[in-house]
């Protein structure tokens, strides 16, 4: 992972996101605190701020909530529900958004900018040539 150092957690509103620029993408960070949202809570989660639907950087201002057991921030223009997860449109699954690592390390937000999708498609690659050596 290359983390990047983006703010105290105390800078957070809770159950709210942020925007952050981040390598020169805006990201949306979402702390999620809330009892309400379970499994969810004590989390920060870094989505791309761009919503394809609206064509506008603005999904840092949605509002998240939960939707059958998924974590979701709705845009705050036509109102899609994306999964902070995945980066599923939960009204559109053609539709998605880019979906970052983000952590907590020491009362720090950190982001690893590079879409998740990529992060697990070069782990399988590594392990696909460590396995491939092995078996050589």
């Amino acid at each position: 992972m290359q983390w990047n150092d983006v703010c105290s957690v105390l800078d957070l509103q809770e159950n709210s996101g942020v925007c952050a620029l981040v390598n020169g993408l805006q990201v949306a960070i979402f702390y999620i605190r809330s009892t309400n949202l379970g499994l969810y809570s004590n989390q920060v989660y870094a989505i791309n701020n761009y919503d394809p639907i609206g064509k506008a950087n603005v999904l840092s201002r949605g509002i998240v909530g939960d939707i059958k057991d998924e974590v979701v921030v709705s845009s705050p223009l036509y109102k899609q529900h994306f999964n902070l997860q995945t980066g599923v449109c939960l009204e559109d699954d053609s539709v998605t958004v880019p979906v970052y690592a983000c952590r907590i390390d020491d009362g720090r937000v950190q982001v690893d900018t590079r879409p998740v999708a990529l992060l697990r498609q070069l782990i399988e690659t590594s392990t696909n040539a460590q396995q491939e050596g092995v078996s050589a």
